[in-house]
């Protein structure tokens, strides 16, 4: 496989938002759970059907509020992908386990999770594809801080992580745009591309703001980039269809199975 078809999303552990008083209105729902959060999932599972990759943030993996239900499982199962990986950022006993998930149609090899600088209950999770060239391909999915200070110090967390690799996916909910200076200049430090101001993506109902974002290195060509108009949640997912280096490519194994870190 020498073309990847990506997709981003920050699903808010299935709740759909459509405007700001529900985060008051639906602030219940972050506690127990509720016969809408399955059928929102479900509307979720049909629109990631057709890509190689999803990245999930804010994704409950199992606790009272999903009705004990690992929700990446639960999509991965719902789409068709085989292969599913999860990071437990935040566990709050019984009631809430926030985690980062990876959906994938190829199996994964080596996955690192990475717990980020800052308070704790935020981390990126990168995930290795073995290539025809004997070097692997990384996807790292992330979730960064809403504050400046904390997201700094992630920020170079990240680019350290990315310098290890010829052939990177950063892909998730950094909370912060096109006008953070801190993002450019981490994306610059680290060689990355794919940074698009159009791309707007938060609020979902009215999107004004490039929150999330789909950033690769240079050796990987760019062939196309969109935001989805599905309002599932308070964020819109973005896509992003990436070309591996001519002659190159990923590793598909015969096995089939579910994978969870």
């Amino acid at each position: 496989m020498n073309r990847l078809r990506l997709l981003s999303f920050n699903i808010q552990a299935g709740i759909e938002s459509r405007c700001y008083r529900d985060y008051v209105a639906n602030s219940w729902k972050h506690l127990i759970p509720h016969r809408g959060r399955q059928r929102n999932l479900a509307s979720i599972g049909a629109l990631l059907r057709g890509f190689d990759m999803v990245a999930l943030q804010e994704v409950d993996a199992g606790s009272l509020r999903s009705a004990f239900i690992d929700q990446s499982q639960y999509l991965a199962h719902q789409a068709g992908y085989p292969y599913w990986l999860s990071q437990v950022n935040r566990a709050l006993g019984h009631f809430a386990r926030h985690s980062n998930g990876l959906l994938s149609r190829i199996r994964p090899g080596a996955v690192t999770e990475h717990r980020l600088p800052g308070l704790p209950g935020r981390g990126a999770m990168v995930v290795e594809f073995p290539t025809s060239a004997g070097e692997p391909f990384a996807v790292c999915v992330l979730h960064l801080a809403l504050g400046r200070r904390a997201q700094r110090r992630q920020l170079d967390y990240l680019v350290e992580v990315a310098r290890h690799y010829r052939m990177i996916v950063l892909m998730g909910d950094f909370n912060c745009g096109c006008g953070s200076r801190m993002l450019r200049a981490a994306i610059a430090a680290a060689g990355l591309r794919g940074l698009d101001c159009e791309l707007k993506t938060f609020p979902s109902w009215r999107p004004e703001r490039n929150l999330d974002h789909i950033l690769v290195s240079p050796e990987l060509r760019i062939r196309g980039a969109q935001v989805l108009d599905y309002a599932l949640s308070d964020h819109l997912p973005i896509s992003m269809e990436v070309e591996l280096p001519q002659g190159l490519s990923l590793i598909e194994a015969d096995a089939r199975g579910v994978v969870s870190a």
